[in-house]
């Protein structure tokens, strides 16, 4: 234990001299390790921030949830083509069906039909242009993520009965009242007047671009004095939540039927509804992201490879100098495998510090960007022992022919060498 504890202070202090002694030769030997280790592990960290932020979206949307809606978000299975043509005239969802859903349905814990649409919000001499409304029944908030900041949520018979009252996002609340609490003050939506009841804690975007924290939220019954849509387009949908323990595969299969008989499709008609499911999305990404890995690989493994033989040049010119050294060593009774261990751990410790260099200088972009952004990207523990062990293994492979040629050197020739 304490011959290795002194090999590797040996080449510790090996290593340090070869770094003071030849800055220029170094700095640019290492600067292969320092960039492919950059390339690969931001790669890594700009992919493993980037799938947190989708699939904290993703489940927002729920996993045991379904959309059911006019317009698929996929192709067909097997097909690229999206064939809009196909869905273009077909009915949009109704809040009946909604609710015929849940009478049928032994699956069904929740069905939420909404829509949304832009208007104008004022509260006295503030406003809010194009602002979305969205209108829904009454079991969103025990459907979706959402929690309530101050006030309250719509009663079901507020909901039922169409109650001019509203819930309002956090990022409006600021922009419309700024400091001053808005339950209990009437706003004029689209020219309508409605109270409000509550507002919704601040949640921020997703990766949709949506966010209740810029919405107003509305009974639907109301939203039929507002505007027209059962006979417009105006993203129908039907969110159905299924009840725990509920496999995916029965709970689409049950919808599906149940659907098909609301609409009274014949056996051999296609269905005039889509069920999306959020896993079609998730599948999808999961092939991109691991597009993405192989891509980091690819760029970061040439530079890594460059900086490999760098390091190697490093070390057959550390052997060449050193040579007389090494002579002196074996004289002494060192064995092969000191001399070895002694120039890969010198190697491994050179590779290392590129990339330790390399991994700093992601640290410092990760927390720049998320300074000036709304995205955070931070380096993961598994990122940074990723960066660690792959300089390592590029060490070792790299010292090893350096380090096998000093083990070889005969003592006396070593001794005599000029």
């Amino acid at each position: 234990m304490m011959l290795l504890l002194r090999l590797i202070l040996e080449s510790f202090s090996f290593a340090g001299d070869s770094l003071r002694a030849n800055k220029l030769r170094t700095f640019l030997s290492l600067l292969g390790i320092t960039i492919g280790i950059f390339a690969i592990i931001s790669v890594f960290t700009v992919i493993d921030s980037l799938e947190n932020y989708i699939r904290s979206s993703l489940n927002a949307l729920g996993d045991n949830m379904v959309y059911i809606q006019k317009w698929p978000w996929t192709p067909p299975e097997g097909e690229t083509e999206y064939p809009w043509w196909k869905y273009m005239n077909r009915p949009v969802p109704d809040m009946d069906e909604a609710d015929e859903l849940v009478r049928r349905s032994q699956y069904t814990a929740n069905a939420v039909f909404f829509f949304g649409f832009n208007t104008t919000v004022q509260y006295e001499s503030s406003s809010a242009e194009n602002t979305e409304v969205l209108a829904t029944t009454h079991d969103l908030i025990e459907t979706w993520d959402l929690h309530i900041d101050r006030g309250r949520y719509f009663t079901e018979s507020e909901s039922h009965s169409g109650a001019a009252m509203a819930l309002v996002g956090s990022e409006l609340v600021d922009r419309l009242f700024g400091g001053v609490s808005p339950v209990g003050k009437q706003i004029k939506v689209g020219g309508h007047r409605l109270l409000v009841i509550g507002t919704y804690k601040k949640k921020g975007t997703d990766m949709f671009g949506t966010s209740m924290d810029k919405r107003i939220h509305v009974p639907v019954v109301y939203a039929a004095n507002m505007v027209d849509f059962k006979n417009r387009d105006r993203g129908q949908s039907i969110n159905v939540k299924s009840k725990p323990g509920v496999g995916k595969a029965e709970f689409t299969a049950e919808l599906e039927g149940i659907m098909r008989t609301l609409r009274r499709l014949r056996p051999m008609e296609e269905n005039d509804f889509a069920i999306n499911e959020v896993s079609a999305i998730s599948n999808q990404f999961d092939a991109f992201f691991v597009v993405f890995n192989l891509a980091g690989w690819v760029i970061g493994g040439f530079s890594i490879v460059v900086g490999g033989f760098g390091i190697a040049n490093i070390m057959f010119v550390s052997v060449k100098e050193r040579t007389r050294i090494i002579g002196i060593q074996k004289a002494l009774g060192a064995k092969k495998y000191f001399i070895l261990l002694q120039f890969i751990f010198e190697s491994v410790i050179l590779s290392l510090a590129g990339g330790a260099v390399g991994l700093f200088l992601i640290f410092l972009g990760t927390g720049i960007f998320s300074y000036v952004s709304d995205m955070t990207i931070a380096m993961n523990a598994e990122n940074v022992a990723l960066g660690l062990m792959i300089s390592g293994v590029i060490g070792v492979l790299s010292g090893f022919l350096p380090a096998l040629s000093a083990a070889r050197l005969d003592p006396v020739e070593a001794m005599n060498s000029v």
